[in-house]
């Protein structure tokens, strides 16, 4: 099975979450995109981020029709902060017997991977797809690997590395949209229109529930 795992605070999620999923799932033939909210992101300190009912709710209305993504809720089932390398030994055992994982996080996410619990074993678990970012140069990922102390050869293919493990990872560039969950929490709670930046169905959502009309403070 060729899966592709696309996690984040999705808080909430937005379109230009969802065109990245569509267009890596469609280019690499993936069999599914499985979107995961993460329960207790680590990384996210600073910022109260929404009860996870709410983020997964708008994760599976966002999906509603589509064949290629899904979501999952497996990391509010675990106790404590939701990291990655418990999600990804998780999933090859869900998915038996040996599934194809394949791990989309943007640039920007992936030049703080060093910081994240045993990075050096992700690459034992998944492929690893990094999307491009503004601001962000694809030029900045070599270096960084070798200065993470993980061992990579230049792939055949452009933009494209091979990990010690036998894994890849490969650079891709999708639609770029300069979209972020914290803009659209900030723009709800100056009453600004948010339509089209969400599907619909998330827009409507959040309006119910009242979500971000106070920050970190949903109903």
């Amino acid at each position: 099975m060729r899966l592709g795992i696309l996690g984040g605070t999705f808080d909430p999620i937005h379109i230009g979450h969802l065109r990245t999923a569509e267009e890596i799932g469609q280019e690499l033939d993936l069999e599914k995109v499985y979107l995961i909210p993460s329960a207790s992101p680590p990384h996210k300190t600073e910022e109260p981020v929404s009860p996870f009912d709410h983020r997964l709710t708008m994760t599976r209305l966002a999906i509603v029709g589509s064949s290629l993504l899904d979501a999952l809720d497996l990391e509010v089932r675990r106790a404590g902060p939701s990291y990655s390398i418990e999600t990804l030994k998780e999933l090859h055992t869900i998915f038996k017997p040996d599934p194809d994982l394949f791990f989309i996080l943007g640039i920007d996410a992936f030049l703080e991977i060093n910081t994240w619990k045993e990075y050096e074993r992700l690459f034992d678990y998944a492929h690893f797809v990094i999307i491009s970012r503004p601001g962000y140069r694809n030029e900045m990922i070599e270096p960084f690997l070798m200065e993470s102390g993980l061992e990579i050869k230049k792939d055949r293919e452009a933009d494209a590395f091979l990990m010690k493990s036998g894994k890849t990872l490969t650079l891709k560039e999708t639609t770029l949209m300069d979209i972020s969950s914290t803009r659209i929490r900030g723009m709800v709670q100056q009453g600004e229109s948010i339509r089209f930046l969400v599907p619909g169905a998330v827009r409507d959502y959040i309006t119910e529930k009242g979500l971000y009309r106070k920050r970190g403070n949903p109903r």
